[in-house]
């Protein structure tokens, strides 16, 4: 028998708990409840399973509200009773004025923030659509960025209006608030790292303004920090340790997709060798990780605020961004990063390997290791024709970078791509 887990509650016997669990199953994930099952697994069988099915179907229908979409099935091989219980569209779904959720394998009361979106989601809407506190608001900032782009004369009440910015009964929406000159809410924290986390050595908590700014604020701290310009011969070349594109992708999905209903930033860690983006909020309801990744599949949070980034070219058609990030990196053997928790998404963009290579010995060398595995010093050599002094110098550059590693001693010495 399969172990209890977030989708499978085992219950002994019948008794009003399993009630919390329906609820739990109705606002989230569909689930199953078996009666007649002990903790372990073991089969114990109800006394009167038919009886106890009625029981059942009573106690759901006159405990939760609204009613959920259940069905129930009796096994008279081993006299238990299970019932399938469907995720609802008419969230929440409350037992004794309480909503639950799945906990491992345990159905909890949902907190404050968490029963708000239930009842979003219930009535069809997102964060961003409710009316803002403030409804004095101005867009000079998004006003000036739409003239440019989208050669507009005036960002008036019929544009607002058409960007969902607008109600005509309630005014404006907190998207419009998001976007405003002046809002309540936390943006981005940008922190350039030394060598190590105990040394901060910029910072700049962008917030309270309007997410366009931010956003734009925050390419210029990249350009200060992963670009520069290099000139050969009569020509002057831009060059990027971190691809422009993926940096931009990876902040414009993270304003576009995070949550907006608790008070966090959008974290930004800039290190030598790295930059980490980290959005509050985890994966979209309904999408996997995988989907996420390989997919172009676009399960929206906010899609007014992503309408206007898509208007102002900020991002390209929805699901393509992991896309984009992805073949800025195609050239690469250092690839992008993605994790994720329950609350959080992580993108992390590795400095290009190409662009801490100094000389062309040590490109020649970490060509030669790329897709190689393993490599002796004298298998390099003559697969390089480098000389050995010159080889070794640039191998132990190369290790000081921590591009390359180094394993075994003596002849069995060993090189390899980190």
């Amino acid at each position: 028998m399969q172990q209890e887990n977030k989708y499978i509650e085992y219950k002994e016997s019948v008794s009003k708990t399993f009630l919390k669990v329906v609820s739990a199953f109705a606002n989230y994930n569909d689930g199953k409840i078996i009666f007649g099952i002990c903790d372990d697994g073991s089969v114990k069988g109800l006394l009167d399973p038919h009886k106890a099915a009625i029981d059942i179907e009573n106690a759901i229908n006159d405990s939760i509200t609204p009613v959920p979409e259940y069905d129930i099935t009796v096994n008279d091989n081993n006299r238990t009773v299970i019932v399938a219980i469907y995720r609802g569209t008419e969230t929440p779904y409350f037992y004794h004025g309480k909503a639950y959720r799945r906990a491992d394998t345990a159905s909890v009361p949902v907190d404050n923030v968490e029963l708000k979106r239930l009842v979003l989601k219930g009535t069809n809407r997102n964060y961003e659509d409710l009316p803002a506190d403030n409804q004095e608001l101005s867009f000079s900032y998004l006003e000036k960025e739409l003239k440019n782009v989208l050669k507009i004369d005036s960002f008036d009440i019929d544009i607002q209006k058409t960007l969902g910015l607008y109600v005509q009964d309630t005014g404006y929406t907190i998207a419009a608030e998001l976007l405003a000159d002046i809002n309540q809410y936390r943006g981005i924290d940008i922190v350039r790292f030394g060598e190590s986390e105990n040394q901060i050595m910029d910072r700049e908590i962008l917030e309270k303004e309007s997410l366009i700014a931010e956003y734009n604020k925050a390419i210029q701290m990249y350009k200060k920090y992963y670009q520069y310009d290099e000139i050969k011969g009569a020509k002057r070349n831009t060059v990027e340790l971190v691809p422009e594109t993926a940096f931009r992708e990876a902040v414009a999905n993270a304003l576009v997709h995070r949550v907006w209903d608790i008070p966090a930033s959008v974290q930004i860690a800039m290190y030598k060798d790295k930059i980490q983006i980290t959005s509050p909020g985890g994966l979209p309801e309904d999408i996997s990780e995988d989907e996420y990744l390989y997919s172009q599949v676009s399960i929206l949070r906010n899609p007014k605020i992503a309408e206007v980034f898509l208007k102002l070219d900020y991002i390209e058609k929805f699901g393509t961004g992991i896309r984009r990030i992805m073949d800025s990196y195609k050239n690469e053997h250092c690839k992008p990063e993605f994790s994720f928790t329950e609350h959080t998404i992580c993108v992390t963009l590795p400095v290009r390997i190409t662009k801490q290579v100094n000389n062309d010995t040590e490109e020649v060398v970490l060509s030669a290791l790329m897709g190689s595995g393993e490599m002796t010093r004298r298998e390099l050599e003559e697969l390089t024709g480098i000389a050995k002094d010159t080889l070794i110098r640039a191998l132990n550059i190369l290790i000081d970078k921590n591009l390359i590693k180094k394993t075994g001693a003596a002849r069995n010495t060993r090189y390899s791509m980190k």
